[in-house]
């Protein structure tokens, strides 16, 4: 809507937005971050687990947000979608929660681990597969399965908050993190303390294989089934041949076959060990209460070694790479440079590059591509694909309209390109960058739970969640000189990497 405004009227509205958001830039860097200061409480168990405590008494509400410094670039072949699907394992319950006997059920989950190895080792044995040995060992597993959920009480954990009043209870899988959210009412603190201590505590991995099956459909559904899906897990797989952020989130088909839950115990104990973890709580809270509370449970968990991050580093490409996926649909093109991570100086700049040319229906790419040429129906820009924490890509893609090709679409985002690296952008364009960084600010601190977010991903990923707020002075900072040699530098042909969803007929397809 604001982009609307714009277009229709430009000087009163564009002058009352910059006036606006100069007042937001005051208030939230200055005023706001001191005040932040002063009512945002940080300490670290002796365990390691790290809390960040802000008081907002605005309504009786509380928001908790767990950052696992953990996601699919800390797997390794062969077990590729464990981050993601122990998101899942995260709500099954532990040795107090959701089970009715949790001493029979452990023995009865033992059973299960040998049952699924045997039926393994059967599917993997050389040779010519003894069919009836294994639709014997198939029917011991499901016995097994069976036995073991006799034990089980379903979604305990997710209806004890539930019934608390809790809102937005979810969680998420990236590259670089997996988080765990949900509101309460202020007096539920103490609940939350309990149930999310415990599920880290003691977890118990039930349903494994079952959640296995899940998200093995989930790949199904949201990879194979979609041919932008398909196109993107094959562009990062080129994209990057050594770092893990090439690997599919979701995991590969035959990990997510063969993956065990001991496997999933393992990695547990590897990477959410509390100096792992670091946790967010905003809304209407004492912080000298929360502190005891977070001794009292959270206290409870064992030390361990904190992970280091990934050593593996990406080699500088040796010149362009291509990938192309044929498919009877929307065709579609995505072109990726190699950029350097979010603590990198010239992140600031990569921000400002992505709202001048992606941002909105007044960006270059929307105006030149959709709106001027006619060539695609959209077009855009963003960085930190697939993660901001290790080196990562800028994306440009665009959606070519009827009648046009992604080549056409891919030389009019060139085009561009070279005009970012012969022609300086304007002030009134940096300007309108800084503004809208503003405005986004301003947007992420309206909610508690969206400022929980943000400050453990600051606080994980910058060292510092002051950093929230000093991204504004660091934009504002950069010159159309920065973005010109930043351009020069990284968008280059040796450093990129297309993508092209071409469209083929059907019976093209289905004869392959």
């Amino acid at each position: 809507m604001c982009f609307e405004i714009e277009r229709k009227s430009v000087f009163l509205p564009v002058a009352l937005l910059w006036c606006l958001f100069s007042m937001a830039h005051s208030l939230v860097v200055g005023q706001d971050l001191a005040d932040f200061e002063s009512r945002l409480t940080e300490f670290t168990l002796e365990n390691g687990l790290r809390f960040l405590v802000l008081e907002r008494h605005t309504a009786p509400v509380v928001s908790f947000h767990t950052y696992a410094d953990v996601g699919s670039a800390n797997e390794v072949k062969g077990i590729t979608g464990m981050a993601h699907l122990f998101e899942h394992m995260a709500f099954k319950g532990s040795q107090t929660i959701g089970t009715l006997d949790y001493q029979a059920e452990a023995k009865a989950l033992v059973q299960l681990d040998e049952a699924f190895l045997a039926l393994k080792k059967e599917r993997q044995r050389t040779g010519e597969i003894d069919g009836q040995r294994l639709s014997e060992l198939r029917e011991r597993f499901e016995e097994a399965q069976k036995d073991a959920s006799k034990y089980l009480i379903p979604d305990e954990f997710e209806e004890a908050l539930t019934r608390a009043g809790a809102g937005g209870l979810n969680a998420s899988t990236y590259y670089d993190a997996t988080q765990y959210m949900v509101s309460l009412p202020s007096n539920k603190v103490e609940l939350w303390m309990a149930l999310e201590s415990e599920r880290f505590l003691n977890p118990v991995l039930r349903e494994f294989y079952k959640e296995r099956d899940v998200v093995m459909e989930e790949r199904r559904l949201r990879t194979e089934s979609r041919p932008i899906g398909r196109l993107i897990e094959e562009f990062l797989a080129i994209a990057f041949k050594a770092h893990p952020y090439g690997e599919p989130v979701v995991g590969h088909m035959s990990d997510l076959e063969t993956m065990t839950r001991p496997e999933a115990e393992l990695f547990f104990e590897k990477y959410y060990s509390p100096g792992n973890l670091t946790i967010a709580i905003v809304g209407d809270v004492n912080p000298t209460e929360v502190r005891e509370l977070a001794r009292t449970y959270f206290g409870r968990i064992p030390a361990r070694p904190k992970p280091g991050p990934v050593e593996t580093v990406e080699p500088a490409q040796l010149g362009e790479r291509r990938v192309s996926v044929e498919d009877p649909a929307q065709p579609f093109v995505l072109i990726g440079y190699h950029k350097p991570d979010v603590n990198h100086a010239d992140d600031a700049v990569f921000n400002t590059i992505t709202d001048i040319l992606g941002v909105g229906r007044t960006s270059r790419l929307y105006k030149s591509l959709v709106k001027e040429k006619r060539l695609a129906v959209s077009a855009s820009a963003f960085q930190d694909l697939p993660g901001d924490k290790y080196p990562g890509l800028f994306l440009f893609y665009a959606v070519p309209a009827p009648g046009q090709t992604p080549r056409q679409c891919e030389e009019a985002i060139d085009v561009e390109i070279e005009r970012l690296k012969t022609e300086l952008v304007s002030v009134k364009d940096l300007e309108k960058s800084r503004s809208r960084s503003r405005a986004a600010l301003v947007r992420s601190l309206a909610s508690n739970r969206g400022l929980a977010g943000e400050l453990t991903y600051y606080e994980v990923i910058t060292g510092d969640w002051r950093n929230l707020f000093r991204q504004l002075d660091r934009i504002d900072q950069v010159t159309s000189e920065d973005v010109q040699r930043v351009a020069r530098h990284y968008f280059i042909s040796k450093n990129r990497t297309v993508g092209v969803l071409e469209t083929v007929p059907v019976q093209e397809t289905e004869s392959r």
